[in-house]
């Protein structure tokens, strides 16, 4: 297996940047002059003001991730080069399409609708994950499969739910990627070169973090949230020797046993466990006992400082209600919820790389 060599690597992180730098200024024309606009939940108080605020700005990502995609080749530029960054473009593609859907079509083709129902939403993305995971050869692998297909989908959304404050998305993506660059070079010894997508992700985010940083001109949206969460989750099966003797990727990594790098992909991933886990929790427990588990979902939600309401005071009965119900560590400010979830991840990520090191077979 070939690593990335760092000039590649630098190389596409540049040109992905540049790339999704001038995109935006076309792409904010377009999505202004479609009047792509973010439609806020009535239940999220103090989000009204980002009412109307210009969405689907993840494709200012997409542009340098498919710029980036070509030049991660081992021989002549070809469009999407090897059948790995081939499956890995087609997986970006399908779920892009289901964000445009839910973030344009939807909302347009049913006034009142904010995008597709979760089963509608599910369903599709079960299908866009299966499509690339064949291609990469897990077909003739049912579990493998299973595996993959549960990570695209439980990444996918979980990074979705992130997308729910300004900032929070690109900033954790940040630290994601530098666990998952960090665990790579741990197992291997080297940066797969197939983790070379993440690279021009890198670039796409930071560029676009400069328009959605406070006061936001525009959001992600589901066109870009899904896309980079199945690519989190599709990630650790893009790498060629991780399946395709039939065997479990542990099983070709002699410098890292098993358990040690289940317990580091997962240290890795507990931001999103809790973005993800606690909504559908959530659900049942209000469908079941009617009775909430959390003050809100998801969970970056829940430590959102207590608005009031139009015609309330601080004395109001309402107002008091919501204040007790809400745990004590909640009143922050959007700002601090923000940073303080990128810092979470990259410590997360830099304890997950501390947990691998430290398990290597010497």
């Amino acid at each position: 297996m070939m690593g990335l060599p760092p000039g590649q690597g630098l190389l596409v992180f540049w040109v992905a940047f540049f790339m999704s730098l001038m995109g935006s200024f076309p792409i904010m024309s377009l999505l202004r002059a479609a009047k792509s606009r973010q439609t806020v939940s009535q239940h999220l108080e103090g989000h009204a003001a980002k009412q109307g605020t210009p969405t689907m700005g993840g494709l200012i990502i997409l542009v340098g991730v498919f710029v980036g995609l070509p030049l991660l080749t081992n021989g002549p530029l070809v469009w999407f080069g090897p059948n790995n960054n081939l499956a890995v473009g087609v997986l970006v593609l399908l779920f892009a399409l289901i964000g445009f859907i839910d973030d344009f079509v939807v909302p347009r083709l049913m006034p009142g609708k904010r995008g597709l129902g979760w089963k509608q939403k599910i369903f599709m993305q079960v299908l866009a994950a299966l499509i690339p995971m064949l291609m990469l050869g897990l077909g003739s692998q049912p579990m493998m499969l299973g595996l993959a297909v549960f990570l695209i989908l439980f990444f996918g959304n979980a990074y979705n739910f992130a997308d729910g404050l300004v900032g929070l998305a690109g900033t954790i993506l940040v630290g994601q990627i530098v666990g998952i660059l960090g665990l790579g070079l741990v197992r291997y010894g080297h940066v797969p070169h197939e983790f070379g997508v993440l690279v021009a992700l890198l670039g796409g985010v930071l560029a676009f973090l400069l328009w959605n940083a406070p006061r936001a001109k525009v959001f992600m949206g589901d066109v870009g949230s899904l896309p980079i969460g199945a690519v989190l989750g599709a990630i650790w099966f893009v790498v060629p020797e991780s399946f395709r003797d039939g065997r479990l990727p542990s099983d070709l990594a002699p410098r890292l046993n098993s358990l040690s790098w289940v317990v580091a992909v997962s240290v890795w991933s507990i931001p999103m466990i809790c973005e993800l886990v606690p909504v559908p929790l959530q659900v049942f427990s209000v469908k079941v006992f009617k009775k909430k588990l959390f003050p809100f979902t998801p969970i970056h939600h829940a430590f959102e400082e207590i608005k009031l309401k139009t015609g309330e005071t601080e004395e109001s009965e309402s107002y008091i209600d919501r204040v007790k119900t809400s745990p004590r560590w909640a009143h922050w400010p959007e700002t601090r919820i923000v940073f303080t979830f990128a810092i979470f991840q990259l410590l997360c990520s830099i304890l997950a790389i501390t947990v691998a090191y430290f398990s290597v077979s010497k």
